[in-house]
């Protein structure tokens, strides 16, 4: 079944269901002797989705391939939130088509938000009938069903479900680290900004039960991870939906009463932060002093135009807030330049806001339009060459106040979680408590644990330092 957009808008009062997974004995050894490369696009959902994906086809008997090239079955796990993510999905199909054609038993699959657009299956479906599989973000636990099926037919199998959602438990997952995890406590979004696809392509905003969550965080600490990040589309709304008066504060106050080493939580949307979160951060030193908190716009018209639901003003109230009650915190961004009809005052604003809030990175796009959102169908008179300056000014900003961040740690003794190997020579990496990006003379068995780090060096978007022995 292809995605329908006018269903995928569709909010109702309806409780959300909860399943829980298991894999039926038909599908246990699907994919005994066949190895499998999934490809990851977007956000760190999308990256969780991956490790759920893995986890299930390990289940089925499918092992891991080193490259695309050599895999039996290639899955794509794709992005819709910007024109960027489509064309380098569709690149991708293009380049497996040739496997495809020297492999007929080769499977390709393609999976994740991308798929829930109509236009988007419309025209794979066009250009590349090789394709074996398509289905979406709501039945991802019916991945087995629809790989047999897909055997069993000689055309695309289509699994896409339209619809708010619903809640699906004990869904393995195969990490891709030893010290840090992502736990979803939510899924979709019901805010609705003019220019976003994700409610349509993730649904309804529901959240799990927080005994599901601190069960997961549990043994998560039982099992020695480092650290963990609470995933949603809208952390600071958890718990609304649920009409329990348990709120993303007590989560957050909960998981960090597991001893866990670090909680970290994104994304936040300005509209749900409110002062009891900020409290239990300030309160608990196990939740990192970071915040990502996206602008999109510093003008209050384009911000109106966006659907964002708060102001200029209120947004500055609200960063300098957490810079007073939260000492060290470093704050990250999103912002849209060249959103349909945003004027150079209006740019301007945005400049303002960056220049206040000093912020320790950002990231940066020009709008993009989504098919079936509102802002698609506005008019857009700016331009190409002209947001492609704004980018150009808003990016020398952004990269000399992150510059500005980073050049403070010079001489600092910094907490690090080692997380692997750096690109950077004989180093290794990780990140300080406030999400820097750190190359680490150390050594191996540093790798899974949090060391002091004194720092020797900084650049814009990342640190150099080495490990204090005996600290």
């Amino acid at each position: 079944m292809k995605p329908d957009l006018n269903k995928e808008r569709i909010r109702t009062k309806s409780i959300v269901p909860i399943k829980h997974y298991t894999l039926d004995y038909e599908y246990q050894n699907i994919g005994k002797n066949k190895t499998y490369f999934i490809k990851t696009y977007g956000c760190q959902m999308n990256e969780h989705d991956s490790e759920n994906i893995a986890a299930i086809l390990e289940q089925m008997g499918y092992t891991p391939a080193d490259s695309f090239e050599k895999a039996d079955l290639i899955l794509l796990n794709t992005c819709a939130i910007r024109e960027n993510a489509h064309h380098k999905v569709f690149g991708m199909v293009g380049r497996v088509k040739h496997l495809k054609g020297e492999r007929k038993s080769l499977m390709v699959g393609l999976c994740g938000c991308m798929m829930q657009e109509e236009s988007v299956v419309n025209e794979l479906l066009k250009k590349y009938p090789f394709i074996d599989f398509i289905f979406g973000t709501h039945n991802i636990d019916d991945l087995p069903g629809v790989i047999k099926r897909a055997e069993a037919n000689k055309k695309t199998e289509v699994d896409v479900l339209s619809m708010e959602g619903e809640i699906v438990e004990d869904i393995p997952v195969k990490r891709a680290s030893n010290a840090k995890a992502w736990v979803n406590i939510m899924y979709g979004c019901d805010k609705f900004c003019t220019y976003c696809i994700v409610p349509y392509t993730r649904g309804k905003q529901r959240s799990r039960k927080h005994e599901d969550i601190l069960n997961e965080v549990e043994h998560l600490v039982y099992d020695g991870y480092q650290e963990v990040t609470l995933l949603g589309q809208n952390v600071n709304a958890y718990g609304k939906d649920l009409n329990d008066n348990y709120t993303m504060a007590n989560l957050l106050e909960d998981v960090a009463k597991t001893g866990i080493s670090r909680v970290r939580f994104v994304t936040s949307h300005p509209w749900d932060f409110n002062d009891d979160m900020l409290d239990v951060i300030a309160k608990y030193p196990n939740i990192m002093p970071y915040i990502h908190l996206p602008l999109q716009s510093g003008s209050d018209r384009i911000l109106k135009l966006m659907g964002r639901r708060y102001t200029k003003e209120s947004y500055l109230e609200l960063f300098h807030k957490i810079k007073t009650l939260i000492p060290n915190c470093s704050v990250t961004t999103d912002i849209i330049v060249g959103f349909p009809g945003e004027t150079e005052e209006d740019f301007k604003d945005t400049l303002d806001v960056v220049n206040e809030c000093k912020y320790d990175g950002a990231y940066t796009f020009i709008f993009s339009p989504r098919v079936g959102t509102p802002a698609a169908k506005m008019e857009d008179n700016i331009p190409l060459q002209t947001k492609e300056l704004r980018l150009y000014r808003l990016n020398d900003l952004v990269n000399n106040y992150a510059n500005e961040s980073n050049q403070k740690y010079v001489g600092k003794i910094v907490p690090v979680l080692i997380e692997g190997k750096s690109d950077k020579g004989s180093l290794y990496m990780g990140y300080t408590d406030t999400m820097k990006l750190t190359n680490v003379k150390c050594t191996k068995r540093d790798i899974g644990h949090i060391i002091n780090v004194k720092i020797t060096e900084a650049k814009s978007w990342s640190l150099n330092g080495e490990k204090v022995k005996g600290v």
